[in-house]
């Protein structure tokens, strides 16, 4: 094969099908017509003399040439893209539209200021927030969503990562409820709870209280101890959870950073759990499809820079 006959544009299609497994979206994808998206994978299939693609009663599947080409192609792709990016600054009067998934709690405490920030050095960038029910991880991975923020027990391996932060835990109440000053483990076993996380992909499912495993850090936390709470209420919303810990006898036991957002609240109070609970990791993961871009370098600075500065306008 003389490489001076290829045409390189052609591994822009060959990745984007790989990904897609569909002519149609791959050529939405690349913003042209299906006649031409098809007649580039045929030429494809001439130049690696495979079909590449192969149409299955589940749609079209790659062949075994086409699963070896594809790590590859990205490989070419992205280095391709490193060479490029450097010299182009993100644009900060551009458009552009990031769609970022944030779990409730990375929502509550970390996206106001990111956006805050935005405003203030690309006034025509917009956030589009979705939560974790809204997409997969390979939407992420396929690049049609820019980043992830959550808290991750696994991440595909391909993923780009970066801790966020690390934050504790902490009990929200009303400030007249009688336990407040007297807040012992044995009164906080007592005390009806509220229950609040959404973490990972997916649809989520109903709560059963009896499912320690599923319940997360706090009732784990307990359960090491030998005791379970008593929780009144299930939400998946950190707001929700703070606006009924001001009813006179629920705690919420939740992030301190999201606990943090009620103090000049006269109607709560924070304590420290009379446990111990292990702290845990923010992270924002990306696809290595975006690694180079500029306008997401750009973004994830933003973030870490405003996580490390407290939060703070700059």
């Amino acid at each position: 094969m003389d490489i001076n006959r290829v045409d390189l544009n052609l591994l822009i299609h060959l990745d984007v099908l790989l990904r897609e497994q569909n002519v149609t979206k791959a050529a939405s994808h690349l913003g042209i017509t299906q006649p031409a998206m098809s007649n580039g994978l045929k030429r494809l299939r001439l130049l690696f003399e495979d079909p590449l693609l192969v149409r299955t009663t589940d749609g079209m599947a790659p062949t075994e040439l086409a699963l070896e080409l594809k790590p590859a192609v990205r490989e070419i792709l992205f280095n391709i893209e490193k060479v490029i990016q450097p010299d182009r600054g993100f644009d900060l009067d551009s458009s552009r539209v990031f769609r970022i998934m944030a779990s409730d709690y990375a929502e509550s405490t970390l996206i106001p200021s990111v956006l805050n920030v935005v405003r203030q050095r690309a006034a025509n960038v917009t956030l589009d927030i979705l939560t974790p029910s809204d997409v997969s991880f390979e939407d992420v991975e396929q690049g049609r969503v820019d980043m992830a923020i959550n808290r991750f027990d696994t991440l595909p391996q391909s993923f780009h990562q970066k801790t966020i932060w690390t934050d504790t835990f902490s009990c929200l109440m009303n400030a007249d409820n009688e336990i407040a000053n007297n807040f012992t483990l044995e009164n906080y076993l007592e005390a009806s709870h509220i229950w609040v996380s959404k973490t990972g992909f997916g649809v989520g499912v109903g709560m059963n209280p009896k499912d320690v495993q599923r319940l997360g850090w706090v009732d784990e936390a307990l359960n090491e101890i030998g005791y379970k709470r008593n929780i009144s209420v299930f939400t998946r919303h950190y707001q929700v959870a703070m606006l009924l810990a001001q009813q006179h006898d629920l705690i919420a036991t939740l992030p301190s950073k999201a606990a943090g957002i009620t103090n000049d609240s006269a109607k709560l109070v924070t304590k420290e759990p009379p446990f111990p609970i292990p702290a845990f990791d923010l992270k924002m993961a990306w696809s290595p499809l975006l690694h180079h871009n500029a306008g997401h370098q750009w973004l994830r600075r933003l973030i870490v820079d405003v996580a490390n500065n407290g939060m703070e306008q700059k």
